[in-house]
């Protein structure tokens, strides 16, 4: 065996993740594994996330692969680092190559090259892959392979040109899926949630300017599978895996209007209708479109709105009305569909009115679920670029990530932390009050705790 593709996640160390548990299969490195397989490039698959660091050396140990290439986040940075530097100081690890891909690349290539990466893959992976491929185990010549950056013989680091954009994302295999224990995940979601989930693509890129939001992989582009093949492999799913829902991990499902039409008539004459939910925007959302997954089988999707306050919505570029939103939300849960949304405080400028506004949205568009979290600048965004001469807390960068990051705001950090348990505990409030429990026990804890989290607030500015 010479490749190794791995990813570096341990859900035996995440604790946060460990009281969710909702894994996914890692679709990025399946994806890349298909396309090698098509090729004929022997390799294997070590999924980490049900294993462990002291597993995943051993498997090292006995396959004595050439290349080790991880898929690199904001989630796996500092694990895959340590893994890194204990591969290069060990004699018996001496000569693997290590190879990284992932969104946090891009804009942070000289810090894996100094801390031991030979190779790294910029953009989308499939075609880079396959090319370092033939020249790792051929003649060599990687200043050949458009959209990848190492270190040449002299120590010296060469950029090669980017790579341009797969045009038609069709031609690519269903994600290696047989290479890793699918039922991991499907039991895991069954235990604690009574129901099994898996993941799929349908798309890549997304065509929205929202500056906190990275494009480091796809671009801002939109590039998608017909819905034939999409169908194809949602019924390939069910007759091998028969997952009870199904999640779209695409950033703006409803993107295009055709393409759902198409899709919800290639499930209907094929008599697919398996639940799902997904994620779009509340202007590509409608009554025809809401029928069209209703039909298909969706049982929720997640409408962004990240503020409700429309002044915020505009500096993130969002290109979006918070009536709207809220609107949707309203509509989408009229059809008997959950909608979710997602909020973020902390963001620049960010006042306690604007953050008044946005509980004000939370209560009036009353969504089934909604996440919650302060801003964080990634590198390469341009929320980044904004807030990058206003940063007051930048830790080592080996052992930290851009969540880590802290820039000066209207307000301390802390404030937007009881900010955010502010906003949890009125909403929840708020539902209690419109199921008529306003003095039950639950609402009296949610609106003390909400008076508490005032009070921090206004002693953390």
């Amino acid at each position: 065996m010479s490749i190794l593709l791995t990813h570096g996640y341990f859900l035996e160390e995440d604790k946060i993740e460990q009281q969710i548990m909702k894994p996914y299969p890692p679709l990025g490195l399946l994806y890349i594994s298909a396309f090698l397989e098509q090729h004929n490039i022997n390799h294997q698959v070590f999924d980490s996330t049900f294993s462990s660091e002291e597993k995943w050396m051993e498997n090292i140990r006995q396959q004595q692969p050439k290349v080790i290439a991880f898929y690199t986040n904001l989630m796996t940075k500092i694990k895959i680092l340590s893994i890194i530097k204990k591969l290069k100081s060990s004699e018996e690890f001496k000569g693997i190559k290590i190879l990284l891909g992932g969104p946090d690349i891009t804009y942070n290539s000289e810090n894996y090259l100094k801390y031991g990466a030979n190779f790294l893959i910029i953009g989308e992976g499939e075609e880079t892959f396959l090319e370092f491929s033939n020249q790792f185990f051929g003649e060599q010549k990687f200043e050949n392979v458009d959209g990848l950056i190492f270190k040449n013989k002299s120590g010296n680091t060469v950029k090669n040109p980017p790579r341009k954009k797969m045009k038609e994302i069709d031609d690519l295999s269903f994600p290696n899926r047989k290479k890793i224990d699918l039922s991991l995940y499907l039991d895991t979601w069954k235990t604690h949630h009574g129901k099994s989930t898996l993941n799929i693509s349908t798309q890549r890129g997304c065509p929205y300017t929202c500056q906190w939001c990275s494009t480091a992989v796809y671009g801002q582009s939109y590039r998608r599978r017909s819905p034939k093949l999409v169908v194809d492999e949602i019924e390939y799913l069910i007759k091998t895996y028969n997952p009870d829902t199904l999640w779209f991990v695409d950033d703006v499902f409803t993107v295009s209007h055709k393409w759902i039409a198409a899709f919800s008539i290639e499930m209907k004459n094929r008599g697919i209708s398996i639940p799902f939910e997904c994620i779009t925007r509340a202007e590509r959302l409608s009554e025809t479109i809401l029928q069209q997954l209703k039909e298909a089988g969706c049982f929720r999707i997640w409408i962004g709105a990240e503020s409700g306050s429309q002044r915020i919505i505009d500096l993130m570029k969002r290109q979006v009305d918070i009536n709207k939103v809220r609107d949707m939300m309203q509509l989408t849960q009229q059809y008997g569909i959950e909608a979710g949304t997602f909020i973020m405080v902390g963001y620049p400028t960010e006042t306690k009115e604007d953050i008044d506004l946005t509980i004000g949205y939370l209560k009036a568009a009353n969504p089934s679920q909604f996440t919650i979290t302060v801003a964080y600048p990634i590198k390469g965004t341009g929320l980044y670029t904004q807030i990058q001469d206003k940063i007051i807390k930048q830790p080592q960068w080996d052992i930290s990530t851009d969540r880590q990051i802290d820039f000066k705001r209207t307000y301390s950090r802390k404030y937007y932390d009881f900010a955010v348990r502010k906003i949890v505990n009125e909403v929840h409030f708020n539902k209690e009050k419109l199921k008529g429990k306003q003095f039950g026990k639950k609402a009296i804890t949610h609106k003390l705790k909400s008076l508490v989290s005032g009070i921090q607030m206004s002693l953390n500015q």
